[in-house]
């Protein structure tokens, strides 16, 4: 059977994850009759909700005698160190641009990477079907795309499909509205080259995705890279200089067919296969027959750029929701993640209750932080900060971002003065047609944590931006915080109505009438820059004297409630978010007030 390995490239939202369902549905992989979950290839709960792809998973199917490995790959930069070794395992790739929206940041980055290996690119416009689509300009975008990263003319010569993912058709002509996948299919298997591997050398493998199976440990995933190997077969792995870390057997092959891993016999060089068996190897090691020496090249991993506190929670309210609050699960916990997800490094603090978490950016970690408040963890997290570093003559670096903005043309003065607050640097501006201005910055990340919020509200909702990792460059220097203070509870007890009617003119609840607080538990924004300490439990004085009028009922505004990625990008340094199962609150580090006092004082001196 013949083999083509292809990667799907696109933005968030473009469409992908629907396109590669029709391609399951019309290649047979799923029968007439079976019940399959829209957008199956994003199998994990916050996938389906964010509607992002945040593991790269391979897949396949079978089309008239040849066997197509199609390997999604996660859209957003958080994630962009997987999409590198993604690529290094497939011959061509499948970028796919909406019909209206056009080419992205996030495609740039991915489509960057896979022009610059070499690979020759199908362009498929989708959802031709929209009432906004401006097909011709799309192209036109998709071109000059190619020509800024460097594209070679056979490159650029690619050819192009429209098609409708939703409605499963594609066609070499932009008018078409009907039919099938078909030409998809033959424009895979026509214009992708079959693997050129050595299927006669020793076995060798690199490892590009790392996964666990309570059962089966360690499973490595990635593309045979020459030779064959069979199940029980002795192998070792080798690290990017080529020193054997360990030795095993390859205790189970595991191919895939649609979305499922089946075990196998034997692969070959130029599948793609899941390999267990070893407990030490991870993303980036080759894996190869004992008497492979020289390791295969691979893509370093991209550092770190922020990190955050994981705490035990030791809030009043401790051990009520959760069934996972002591370090050693929360320890346990993200040594699991550390161990399947490359981008992320754990370090243990001095008093051991917490952990510094190191990883791409906010979302990255929200997602992982996400994850564990559903499996039932409690955790108290710190602001997050950025990870600096230094140049060759000792002066202080740190990470930027290129921050690609679509607004509309009346708000864009409002974002480029907020973007100029946060010491960003404009770099392009240009109208995008439809009455948009796409504006480019190079910015600091570390001012951009906690401005996603505050966009989306001076844009009314209608505002896009994506942001890439870009280079580590010259600090910035001081750049502003949060303008208000925060409203603090003074003592445990419930909210009730009478205390928070007036607390409402001194700025924005975060709490509503009923709520359990406790000292130190931050329950509203002050309108003041400073800290107020409150009393929220107030209740009216009773006396024997009847009012002359009836007491008015209170009316209270619903208080604001925050996402979990809203409270990490609000709170300050000396405030934390604790995350339960059922429940999100801000609260400040040291809940004593003269404590409080004692260390804001300290800091001072």
């Amino acid at each position: 059977m013949s083999l083509r390995n292809i990667a799907i490239i696109a933005h968030v939202d473009h469409g992908k994850t629907t396109l590669v369902d029709q391609l399951f549905r019309q290649s047979g992989t799923f029968r007439d009759n079976q019940r399959v979950e829209e957008r199956a290839m994003d199998s994990n709960d916050l996938e389906k909700e964010r509607g992002i792809t945040i593991l790269a998973k391979p897949t396949s199917v079978e089309w008239n005698g040849t066997r197509i490995n199609i390997v999604d790959t996660p859209g957003h930069a958080d994630f962009g160190g997987e999409v590198e070794r993604i690529l290094s395992m497939v011959d061509g790739v499948i970028l796919l641009v909406d019909s209206s929206e056009g080419a992205m940041p996030q495609t740039k980055f991915v489509t960057g990477k896979a022009l610059a290996l070499g690979l020759k690119p199908i362009v498929v416009v989708n959802k031709v079907d929209r009432p906004d689509e401006r097909i011709q300009e799309v192209l036109d975008e998709v071109f000059d795309l190619f020509v800024t990263l460097d594209a070679t003319d056979e490159q650029l010569d690619f050819p192009v499909l429209y098609a409708s993912g939703r409605n499963g058709y594609a066609s070499e002509d932009a008018q078409r509205r009907e039919g099938t996948l078909e030409p998809l299919f033959q424009k895979i298997v026509d214009h992708v080259p079959p693997p050129s591997l050595d299927q006669d050398a020793p076995f060798s493998f690199l490892v590009t995705l790392l996964d666990r199976d309570n059962f089966l440990g360690r499973i490595l995933t990635g593309r045979v890279q020459s030779g064959t190997v069979k199940v029980n077969q002795p192998i070792h792995a080798l690290d990017a200089e080529g020193n054997v870390i360990e030795t095993g057997r390859a205790s189970k092959i595991m191919s895939f067919q649609g979305l499922d891993r089946v075990p196998v016999d034997e692969a070959k060089a130029g599948d793609i296969i899941s390999l267990a068996g070893l407990t030490v190897a991870t993303v980036s090691n080759t894996i190869s027959d004992p008497q492979v020496t020289a390791p295969i090249k691979a893509q370093p991993i991209d550092p770190p750029t922020l990190s955050m506190r994981f705490a035990v929670n030791d809030s009043p309210m401790a051990g009520r929701e959760g069934t996972k609050v002591t370090s050693r699960m929360i320890r346990d916990r993200l040594a699991r993640e550390a161990e399947s997800n490359v981008a992320i490094k754990v370090t243990e603090s001095d008093d051991k209750d917490s952990f510094d978490v190191a990883g791409r950016g906010e979302l990255q970690l929200g997602v992982l932080i996400e994850t564990m408040r559903r499996e039932g963890f409690e955790l108290g997290i710190s602001r997050p900060r950025v990870l600096f570093g230094e140049d060759e003559n000792g002066g202080k670096t740190e990470p930027y971002e290129t921050v690609v903005i679509d607004v509309d043309d009346e708000f864009s003065g409002t974002v480029v003065d907020k973007m100029n607050i946060r010491k960003a640097e404009m770099t392009d501006m240009r109208p995008s047609g439809g009455g948009k201005t796409r504006i480019t910055f190079s910015a600091p990340s570390r001012g951009l944590i906690g401005y996603h919020g505050e966009f989306l509200s001076d844009t009314r909702g209608t505002g896009i931006m994506n942001r890439l990792f870009e280079k580590y460059g010259p600090h910035k220097g001081k750049i502003e915080g949060r303008k208000n203070g925060v409203l603090i509870s003074n003592g445990a007890g419930e909210a009730n109505a009478y205390a928070l009617g007036p607390l409402e003119e001194r700025g924005i609840l975060f709490v509503g009438v009923g709520e359990a607080l406790y000292e130190g538990m931050v329950i509203g924004e002050n309108a003041k820059p400073e800290d107020l300490e409150v009393n929220p439990m107030k209740s009216k004085a009773l006396t024997n004297f009847r009012a002359s009028g009836k007491d008015d009922a209170v009316r209270l505004t619903p208080p604001k409630k925050m996402t979990l990625e809203q409270a990490i990008a609000y709170i300050d340094d000396d405030e934390m978010v604790e995350v339960t199962p059922k429940n999100i609150r801000l609260r400040k580090r040291y809940l004593d007030p003269n404590e409080r006092k004692r260390m804001s004082r300290s800091k001072a001196a």
